[in-house]
């Protein structure tokens, strides 16, 4: 029987530390999974956005609200909220309080739970060396305790299986280590966005205001 591609007498050899590294691994890939998914649209929709937000500076302040409406994006609800509250004729700083609330909210939104990813990076190596050094330890005593009549293959054996646990602290942390920056670099990127849009609205809304 196999997990993960390790076998079960191989986690064995690992001892508690393998099962926690094993236990890690399976939680680092549903995590890598669950966020991937939530956010695959979280940089979409921006030529609609730009296309709303020309609606917008041509008059039509209804056509360009229900365009971002129907959008699925982090940049498109905070635009929403933003046109809602020019309609409603909120004052200007009162405006950017609440529009920098909700992208701050939505950057927490879409950071959650990439540190937990950043977690399992830095512990598991530190995890695989414990392992390591503990099963060494455990070796050498041995060698010790059978006075220097131990074979040299049972030492090895001992070894080889310390130093599995290093391996495999590498092998869960490189992958979340890889998802966190890719993830966090996309949930930045999607954070850019809705500063960029909520902007652009903004002296869309002036030049309207100015032609009036």
């Amino acid at each position: 029987m196999t997990m993960g591609g390790l076998s079960l007498d191989v986690l064995r050899s690992g001892g508690p530390i393998m099962v926690v590294l094993a236990i890690l691994s399976v939680a680092s890939l549903a995590l890598i999974v669950v966020k991937t998914l939530d956010l695959w649209t979280c940089r979409s929709g921006e030529a609609a956005r730009r296309a709303a937000i020309a609606t917008w500076a041509s008059g039509d302040t209804t056509g360009a609200r229900a365009a971002v409406l129907s959008g699925r994006s982090p940049a498109d609800r905070v635009t929403a909220a933003a046109m809602a509250a020019l309609t409603a004729g909120m004052p200007r700083e009162r405006l950017l309080a609440e529009m920098t609330r909700r992208g701050n909210a939505e950057l927490d939104r879409m950071t959650r739970h990439i540190r937990i990813l950043e977690l399992i990076a830095m512990v598991s190596p530190l995890l695989g060396l414990l392992g390591t050094v503990t099963g060494m330890i455990q070796s050498f005593q041995e060698l010790a305790a059978a006075e220097g009549a131990a074979n040299a293959s049972v030492l090895a054996g001992g070894i080889w299986q310390a130093l599995l646990t290093t391996a495999a602290g590498l092998v869960v942390a490189i992958p979340a280590a890889i998802a966190a920056s890719l993830l966090s670099g996309r949930a930045e990127g999607a954070a850019a966005l809705i500063e960029q849009s909520v902007g652009a609205l903004l002296v869309a809304a002036d030049g309207h205001h100015l032609e009036s």
